[in-house]
């Protein structure tokens, strides 16, 4: 199963962290791979098209980035 995030979802989504703002990182597939906290640097994973909003599941940006694609 996949598919795209609600729209609605991302704009009420923030950082568990934080509580800044998390932009979309898409994968090779053109789906959502990641949210990032630029502030945190930490990226949050999305499985299945559902956000995994934990801190302790979040990947450092760079690890993240390097295993997710470009957005």
């Amino acid at each position: 199963m996949s598919g795209r995030l609600d729209p609605e979802l991302l704009r009420i989504l923030v950082c568990p962290k934080c509580k800044g703002e998390l932009n979309v990182r898409l994968g090779d597939d053109g789906a959502e791979a990641f949210l990032d906290c630029q502030a945190c640097a930490l990226g949050y994973p999305v499985e299945d098209g559902i956000p995994v909003m934990l801190i302790e599941e979040a990947k450092p940006l760079s690890a993240s980035a390097s295993a997710g694609g470009d957005s």
